[in-house]
């Protein structure tokens, strides 16, 4: 693999225009393809095979009106008082006249229109009777009263409070939300928002009506000016510096333009880009940035030409570069196993994107360093090149020594020191984001707020039960409607049930039931098992069965899907990287030490995650004020992420050790050594991916805000914790047992040569040496 990559090194610096050319012809086509098919992602969270996901599919079938997207916007005076005054009044029904005027918004006027001009005959007006009846009012909530329209009708989905200070409009789109055009929702909003200006009325558009959160914003640049300040520290020069983010943006382009590419004949959801670009930017970084240090550290020691060096250090760092790549791409197609779409398409997207960045930091990277020549190294640079790495020397030594001086306090301390930031994952609890989940200035959050204060929390998240009839051509009777609501609200937990919507032949009926509390509270998610366990007895009595569905009901089925595959995921997951770390390292205690390493470091990540955003501690240094479940998709995407780049920092820094062991260095002093050398751009890489994944911490969309924090603290735990101080200490105290492997596996194992052993055979015959020496004089 050394010779191979060094050949490739060479070819490239020689030959920087045409690499480079091939690479501006690629990311062309993928501008191209953007400009031919727009974009088009997805907000969905689909999780098939869940029984909320199956009832809608069955529902666009028997009932397709009812099923598209759900929207609601909440009314209520800037003054504070009644909903109910004149003004407010004229203003709020036009506001509604224009939501239901909207092209993409279902008209419920006309449907009630239809049912009025039917009277009885309607089968929905022949069993709303009973349903009220039998389901009575509210357990727990004062009933809102419906708003009186033109002739005294009420307006169909428009309740207001009992107090009189908050109105509330439940409409539904013609399609799924993640489906409407783009701006749909933005430009509802501002028609209703036209309208309730005249009465002095605030519009709060709910948090299920969102639009394709930010790609960029303001702390993801603060995140890239922060990695760029390392890097220019880290590589003393502008040009060095600069190579790392060229390399990484070029990797967006070509990656993240190719998922955009896609959407518009795939569906791609926004946080499929989101972790792309996450992981495209501080990969790329990070790749580029060991390749260039090995570079210059080649010059500046040992006097080599830029050429040669650079040549060199791909066939050493980019060996290590190639397997850490695979590690990362071995990690997230694991979440292949899964069998959840929204997940594949993830893993795939952000897997291609690290592997162009590998391929451009193997053949991209020297192409550029073609272009730049000696110039990789300052004047300045050359000249402190000594007193710089001595310096630096001396600090990673002196900790290196101290660390295994003292490996056994030192290694206990470190599982401690986990296992105590681990403690709170025992209390995780999954979710997918809700209103409550925004800080308190936002218009999702004070809706949320709105509706719980003014018509009860349960509001907020409805359940929608689906009715059929067990023999599809019977009609529901009245009667056995009137049974389904009386057990649904007989539930525990239920506060009110109404009869939203029949369909024409009166076999498929969809009740409306609100819960006592919250869309994320437990008691709501007892609630969904309450009324799927009734399906049977109703089956039995009435000849009908429910189904649940709803946003709500959807993230319960998210949740418990997700908890359920994890652990086939990391056992996945973890065999097959045990099996490459094997082949990088010829040893077997090694890739066990990465690996528990690895398990301490993620349960540290759920544990700070959970008492951060589940508890509540320090929200306030992150922009969040409330606290909210952990985001479901969250501990199968931080596992799969995190695991790969441990293991880059474990290659990174394992291989330096291997390398002084190989070379005749008994195993402690080979684990100083090793760590002095590789420590500094361990310590420069992780410092990057912290910053870049800090800065989608301030994202306004809960989800990647809990994804850039959970990879930062993450990165900051498994690089500075385990990697800088575990790994060594474990090392230490397993010695020379470190390097075993059985004599029968290891002539079974192939030698990759990652540390450039062969490449270093090959250049100290005489020829190779001639030919050095030619760069040299030829520079």
């Amino acid at each position: 693999m050394s010779v191979l990559l060094y050949k490739l090194g060479r070819f490239a610096y020689a030959r920087p225009w045409f690499v480079i050319a091939g690479w501006a012809a690629i990311a062309a086509a993928v501008v191209s393809l953007l400009v031919v098919n727009p974009v088009k992602l997805s907000n969905e969270v689909r999780i098939d095979g869940t029984p909320a996901q199956k009832v809608i599919d069955d529902l666009a079938k028997d009932m397709p009106e009812a099923s598209g997207g759900q929207g609601m916007l909440v009314f209520r005076a800037r003054d504070g008082g009644r909903i109910d005054r004149p003004a407010s009044h004229g203003a709020l029904r036009a506001a509604v006249d224009a939501v239901y005027r909207h092209e993409h918004v279902v008209d419920a006027r006309k449907a009630l229109a239809q049912q009025a001009d039917k009277g009885s005959a309607h089968p929905l007006a022949r069993a709303q009777d009973s349903v009220a009846e039998a389901a009575g009012p509210p357990k727990t909530t004062t009933p809102p009263v419906p708003l009186l329209g033109a002739g005294g009708r009420p307006l169909p989905g428009v309740l207001v409070s009992a107090d009189g200070s908050t109105a509330m409009l439940q409409f539904q789109f013609d399609e799924q939300t993640y489906e409407l055009p783009a701006g749909t929702i933005d430009r509802l909003v501002e028609a209703a928002r036209q309208q309730a200006d005249r009465g002095h009325l605030e519009v709060l558009p709910s948090a299920t009506m969102m639009e394709m959160p930010e790609v960029v914003g303001v702390g993801e640049i603060v995140g890239l000016v922060v990695a760029a300040l390392v890097l220019l520290i880290a590589l003393g020069s502008l040009v060095a510096a600069g190579l790392p983010l060229l390399v990484a943006m070029t990797g967006v382009v070509i990656g993240v333009g190719g998922t955009f590419a896609l959407s518009g004949v795939l569906e791609i959801h926004s946080l499929t880009v989101m972790l792309a670009l996450m992981l495209g930017l501080a990969v790329g970084i990070d790749y580029a940035l060991f390749i260039i240090n090995r570079q210059r550290r080649l010059i500046l020691d040992d006097g080599l030409s830029a050429r040669e060096a650079a040549a060199r250090a791909l066939g050493t760092a980019g060996s290590a570069v190639f397997f850490a790549g695979g590690t990362v791409i071995i990690a997230l197609a694991g979440l292949l196993v899964v069998g959840i779409t929204l997940l594949t398409s993830m893993a795939l997207a952000a897997a291609a994107t690290i592997a162009i960045a590998v391929l451009l930091a193997l053949t991209f990277l020297p192409a550029v360093l073609g272009l730049v020549k000696e110039d990789i190294c300052s004047a300045r640079a050359r000249a402190r090149a000594h007193e710089q790495v001595g310096n630096s020397a001396r600090r990673a030594t002196r900790w290196g020594d101290a660390l295994v001086r003292r490996r056994g306090p030192v290694f206990l301390v470190t599982c401690l020191v986990t296992l105590a930031l681990a403690a709170p994952a025992v209390d995780m609890q999954l979710g997918l984001p809700s209103g409550a989940s925004y800080h308190s200035d936002t218009p999702q959050r004070q809706n949320y707020q709105a509706v719980s204060a003014a018509f009860g929390p349960g509001y907020n998240g409805p359940l929608m039960v689906v009715a059929r009839s067990a023999e599809r051509g019977r009609p529901l009777t009245p009667q056995s409607l009137a049974a389904i609501a009386r057990e649904l609200k007989a539930a525990e937990g239920a506060d009110s049930v109404s009869l939203a919507a029949m369909n024409s032949t009166g076999n498929t009926a969809l009740f409306g039931l609100v819960p006592q509390r919250g869309p994320n509270d437990e008691g709501t998610k007892q609630l969904a098992a309450t009324v799927r366990a009734q399906s049977h007895s109703l089956d039995a009595a009435h000849g009908v069965t429910l189904g649940i569905t709803g946003f709500t009901a959807l993230a319960i089925d998210v949740s418990d899907r997700l908890a359920d595959v994890l652990p086939l995921y990391l056992m996945t997951v973890l065999g097959l990287s045990l099996v490459v770390l094997l082949l990088v390292f010829r040893s077997l205690l090694i890739p066990l030490m990465a690996t528990a390493g690895f398990l301490l470091s993620v349960t540290a990540t759920f544990g700070v995650t959970t008492a951060v955003f589940q508890w509540g501690w320090l929200q306030p240094l992150i922009g969040l004020d409330a606290t909210t479940p952990v985001v479901s998709l969250l501990p199968v995407i931080v596992t799969g992420v995190l695991y790969g780049l441990a293991m880059d920092y474990q290659v990174f820094l394992v291989t330096s050790m291997r390398e002084a062991h190989v070379r005749g260095a008994d195993p402690v002093r080979a684990t100083v050594f090793g760590f002095a050398q590789a420590s500094r751009v361990v310590i420069a890489a992780a410092t990057i991916m912290v910053a870049v994944f800090s800065g989608f911490v301030f994202n306004g969309q809960p989800m990647i805000k809990q994804l850039g924090f959970a990879l930062a603290v993450g990165i900051l735990i498994d690089a500075f914790v385990i990697r800088m101080t575990f790994v060594p200490a474990a090392m230490a105290l397993a010695r020379g047992k470190a390097w075993w492997l059985p004599a029968w596996l290891d002539r079974i194992v192939p030698d990759l040569d990652v540390e450039g052993d062969k490449l270093d055979l090959r250049l100290s015959t005489p020829d190779a040496g001639a030919r050095r020496e030619g760069h040299r004089t030829t520079r």
